[in-house]
């Protein structure tokens, strides 16, 4: 048995009162956010949208922030960074795809935190959409409209040595571009074929579940809609499974985050 859950931290901002989208750079909330994530009481947690070292959110190492509250004064968790570009996501001048994670390089990427020993880890990286595309939150005003480059994804596994025995966890932010998402996730799935099961997926996919489980052929762990985190509307962060059951899901609010986590005990 795990007790897992997955949140996009938005690299720590919080939302803004007005629309409840994170937009406001400099308005930092993290640590209220992993006191949250702490308190879920889990056993393993994925996090997209996670910075490391940059220069916006404090040259921070933002992974070792997150375990640091999942410990609590105990054992230290296991914990892995995989960087999706390295400098500043959406800064032309600094963002760049990550051929691999460097740890003294400030990048952009996502993150698997696990209070059981990991045996093994693996990434795996998407190109981006070649396409600019015009993305609205469904809480924003019509000004708020922005149009936007996507960048490099980037896939993390880890076989976990839970007490049930071995299972391996990915985690993965997919591209805002649905067609691209799509092909992301069947290129994923491809990649995955070769890791061991039971298998469990978690992350913010950008996609509707039903088309998340009919690419993969796994199992959606049903929850309620995701985003915004005020005003739900959309449900993009999901759970699937491949040769294990989940029950207890469900989606709560994490501090300074636009989107809701979803957790889940899954078993095998």
């Amino acid at each position: 048995m795990l007790r897992i859950a997955t949140a996009n931290a938005a690299s720590g901002r919080s939302p803004s009162p007005a629309s409840g989208h994170a937009k406001d750079p400099g308005d930092w909330a993290l640590d209220d956010w992993a006191h949250d994530a702490a308190a879920l009481d889990l056993d393993l947690l994925a996090v997209q949208e996670v910075d490391h070292l940059l220069p916006r959110s404090g040259h921070a190492d933002q992974t070792a922030t997150v375990a640091h509250a999942l410990a609590a004064g105990g054992d230290p968790w296991h914990a892995r960074f995989a960087a999706a570009v390295h400098g500043t996501p959406g800064n032309a001048a600094t963002m760049r795809p990550a051929p691999a994670t460097v740890g003294e390089e400030p990048s952009y990427g996502v993150a698997l935190l696990s209070r059981h020993p990991v045996e093994q880890w693996d990434e795996h990286r998407m190109a981006p959409s070649a396409v600019r595309i015009p993305v609205r939150n469904p809480s924003w005003t019509d000004e708020e409209r922005v149009v936007v480059a996507d960048e490099q994804r980037v896939a993390l596994a880890a076989r976990v040595l839970a007490p049930g025995g071995p299972v391996t966890v990915v985690t993965t932010h997919l591209s805002f571009v649905p067609w691209r998402a799509g092909a992301q996730l069947r290129g994923l799935v491809a990649w995955a074929r070769a890791l061991p099961r039971p298998l469990v997926l978690l992350g913010d996919l950008n996609l509707p579940a039903s088309v998340a489980s009919r690419l993969t052929g796994w199992t959606r762990v049903p929850t309620g809609p995701t985003y915004p985190a005020q005003r739900p509307v959309a449900r993009l962060d999901h759970v699937l499974l491949d040769g294990c059951t989940a029950e207890e899901a469900g989606t709560v609010r994490l501090a300074g985050a636009d989107h809701l986590a979803v957790r889940a005990t899954v078993r095998w």
